[in-house]
């Protein structure tokens, strides 16, 4: 299947281009050159040795597509690059290469590696969506509309307490992923540094420090927490992102029209109705997250590993975890723009209020009627009259009027304030406030 047709177009092009083969091959290059000079720091090979390494492989050209069938026999992507990588050495310096190592040392460390500058994208896309999504809630945060409950309508609240929600789903999810760390890992064999003592924790904490990842308190070749945490960070993530793509192409529909995608050329387009204009981008978002939801569910599966080495858990994670990040990245991308360039059409908000003559109000006016009728009564008047007023596309309080019990009982003017949407949208505005200091108070 053409992963450029079919998957790709829901991922960061820029993150592919960060992650192909070449890349994994320069990770995996880095632990080892990494690995070489801390040994050499601590008198296990001899002076100069990590130079003349780097000197001979930094530059090399390795042979990605040998690489990529060499994985079919030696079951991962560590054991063709190490071998491909002493054939290119000069004999004397041989022995020296991958001492100490085992192939899911080189593997764990390359997607740290590899992870690493991705998580940072992630976060500066995530604030780029925080301001965006701040700068919208304020402005709306007056502008009233339906609460929809079980897709139905409900009661008003405001636009602006929506973005709210949004906002505080995926800095939730920002915070929890800053928080995630990435290890080293170096174990050797069995996890244990067979053959070495005291060094092999040492090498394994001066190893973090070089390449610029966390050192954990054991070798975790199959203890899987970092990988289980960081797959599951990214997935709420996802679901940050679905919720406001769901609730976009929701409110976009031709009935509803209260916003719209940032038009762009051809976007949206059909392939035979010229008049449609398709929310693409929330389509986009919804597709990476549910890929996303899928490939963490592979993970987690896999995360109690056999004994001291997974036999087809660990290569299971592979896959799933490089390309969660790379699709988080591009509904984030996709994300942003929604947020940055969102149509809101207040006025059709305005209308969907208006949609059942008022009787989305008929709770408020329950209220004000009870204290007169009873709280039964009230809430019988109220419905039957929202119903008359949907039927017969008559103004909510108007049909109120009619009914004399309503009179005797409160003012027109109580009546017409207990039937604006606009006086009843509990504490929207409060909430928009109180997420906008939680959101900036990082």
């Amino acid at each position: 299947m053409p992963a450029d047709f079919f998957k790709h177009p829901f991922m960061s092009r820029t993150a592919l281009a960060a992650c192909d083969e070449n890349a994994v091959v320069d990770a995996m290059l880095a632990f080892e050159l990494a690995l070489a000079e801390v040994q050499e720091q601590g008198g296990a090979l001899a002076e100069g040795t990590s130079r003349r390494l780097r000197e001979q492989l930094q530059g090399a050209t390795f042979d990605t597509a040998e690489i990529a069938q060499g994985i079919a026999t030696g079951g991962n992507v560590a054991i063709p690059f190490v071998k491909q990588a002493r054939a290119l050495l000069d004999d004397e310096l041989k022995s020296a290469w991958h001492k100490g190592a085992t192939s899911q040392d080189v593997v764990d460390s390359a997607l740290m590696l590899l992870l690493k500058p991705r998580l940072h994208a992630l976060d500066a896309w995530l604030l780029r969506c925080r301001s965006a999504a701040i700068d919208l809630m304020q402005t709306h945060a007056e502008t009233p509309m339906v609460g929809r409950t079980l897709m139905q309508q409900a009661l008003p609240i405001t636009f602006g307490v929506k973005v709210a929600h949004w906002a505080v789903g995926l800095e939730q999810a920002r915070r929890r992923l800053r928080e995630i760390e990435l290890p080293i890992q170096f174990g050797g064999a069995v996890g244990v540094h067979s053959g070495w003592d005291a060094e092999g924790l040492a090498w394994m904490d001066a190893l973090a420090t070089r390449l610029g990842l966390a050192s954990p308190v054991l070798p975790w070749h199959t203890d899987r927490y970092p990988v289980h945490t960081l797959v599951t960070a990214l997935d709420a993530v996802a679901t940050a992102t679905d919720k406001i793509a769901l609730d976009i192409s929701l409110m976009t529909q031709t009935e509803i029209g209260e916003v719209a995608e940032p038009a762009a050329p051809g976007m949206g387009e059909s392939s035979s109705m010229p008049h449609k204009r398709n929310p693409v981008r929330c389509a986009l978002i919804r597709s990476a997250a549910r890929q996303v939801h899928g490939h963490t569910s592979v993970v987690i599966n896999a995360a109690a590993q056999p004994l001291e080495r997974g036999l087809g858990e660990w290569h299971a994670e592979w896959a799933p975890l490089t390309e969660s990040a790379l699709l988080v990245e591009g509904a984030l991308e996709q994300a942003a723009t929604l947020l940055e360039g969102l149509e809101v059409h207040a006025e059709r908000m305005q209308r969907n209020l208006a949609a059942t003559g008022g009787g989305i109000m008929a709770e408020p006016v329950a209220k004000l009627l009870a204290p007169a009728l009873g709280t039964d009564k009230a809430k019988s008047v109220s419905a039957e009259a929202a119903e008359q007023a949907r039927l017969n596309a008559r103004p909510y309080a108007e049909v109120l009027a009619d009914y004399p019990e309503v009179t005797n009982a409160v003012s027109r003017q109580a009546l017409e304030k207990a039937c604006d949407p606009a006086l009843y949208l509990g504490s929207s505005t409060r909430q928009v406030e109180r997420a906008r200091q939680w959101l900036i108070n990082v």
